[in-house]
């Protein structure tokens, strides 16, 4: 399968620098606000140079994803949308009627990322009090249901998250979006073997990624279903890898040590898996941040979520994005500071070069 590219929507504001101090002050002037003409730019350039999608995130400091994609569908011609969504938020039965319609408005252009949630606070500022493993069982039956409903007949189902007697999407569209699902525990593998069509993992060294997709694929296929993976890093592409680890080293420099040390404390504390093993890639230290050849886990030190970067020269990341999709990681997110710029700078210089390789279809 050839890989497929998608670009990250900073539907939480963008900027030049990874965090904001610790006392939540951000560089004078670096800030900008996701409001729809900025965003509106950032989905032109994933557009313009062929992504084939992009991840449009949920969370408290997010505009709503359905409403922005919405807004931004009708301005793009073929970039699809990763709409992250909370099963517990949304009923899956609504879910599955908005996806329809949003597949109508879009001309089949919707991709559908469900996060379980790995942060307790967050979850409980939402009124959700499940823990890890109800929440994914949860988000198992969710998708069971999705896909139930998705034809267009009436059924019935009972679970113990869920109850419905004759569910009906009374307006069905003939494109399923593709379900992705992130996790990296136990309960998340089971229930992307049973559900997901994509299991998503945050970037790791190729040895340790390699593992876990032997793993979740023998699941899966204990089940009778075949399960494809993608990931996700951030990038630093330039013309040569000194400029490209000068960034990173610029990066690192404007990170605060007392929010590296707050952030630290805040992933201790995490019920999330994969966060866990984003802080073990570094335990918090500003040393041998370069855990691969081109791998960097550098974000990881403030960042939640996806710690890890590319850098490199731009034929330096095109090689380490191949020796990714060698292992069977079909889907690649990225994003990168500012992401306007940075669009440009990956499409210009990595893209043509992944598409020599035979990597990326000829024409999106």
């Amino acid at each position: 399968m050839s890989l497929q590219l998608h670009w990250f929507l900073p539907s939480h504001g963008d900027g030049r620098e990874v965090a904001k101090t610790a006392d939540g002050v951000a560089a004078p002037g670096a800030r900008r606000e996701p409001d729809l003409e900025y965003l509106t730019q950032v989905a032109l350039a994933a557009d313009r140079f062929g992504f084939t999608g992009m991840l449009t995130p949920f969370g408290l400091f997010c505009e709503d994803p359905w409403v922005v994609a919405s807004a931004l569908a009708g301005a793009t011609r073929s970039v699809k949308f990763m709409i992250a969504m909370r099963p517990g938020f949304i009923s899956p039965l609504l879910a599955a009627q908005t996806a329809a319609t949003f597949q109508r408005v879009s001309d089949s252009r919707l991709l559908l990322n469900i996060v379980t949630g790995g942060d307790p606070d967050e979850q409980r500022r939402y009124g959700d009090w499940l823990d890890h493993d109800q929440r994914y069982a949860r988000t198992g039956e969710f998708m069971d249901v999705f896909r139930q409903a998705w034809p267009g007949s009436r059924f019935d189902f009972t679970g113990t998250h869920y109850t419905l007697k004759a569910g009906l999407i009374a307006r069905p569209h003939s494109v399923r979006p593709t379900l992705f699902l992130g996790g990296s525990s136990s309960a998340a593998l089971e229930v992307a073997a049973a559900q997901a069509d994509v299991l998503l993992m945050w970037g790791e060294t190729p040895a340790a990624m390699a593992s876990h997709l032997e793993r979740s694929r023998a699941r899966a296929e204990a089940l009778g279903r075949s399960l494809r993976f993608g990931t996700r890093f951030h990038v630093i592409s330039r013309d040569t890898s000194a400029e490209a680890w000068k960034v990173a080293d610029q990066l690192l420099a404007g990170m605060d040590p007392a929010r590296i040390r707050q952030a630290q404390e805040r992933f201790a504390a995490t019920e999330s898996e994969g966060q866990r093993r984003m802080a073990a890639l570094h335990s918090g230290s500003t040393d041998s941040l370069e855990i691969h050849p081109n791998v960097w886990a550098g974000y990881g030190l403030v960042r939640p979520g996806v710690g890890t970067a590319l850098v490199g020269s731009h034929e330096e990341v095109a090689e380490r994005i191949e020796e990714y999709h060698s292992l069977g990681l079909d889907h690649l997110i990225l994003s990168a500071q500012p992401h306007l710029e940075e669009a440009y700078t990956f499409g210009e210089g990595v893209m043509p070069l992944l598409r020599k390789r035979g990597l990326l279809a000829e024409t999106l």
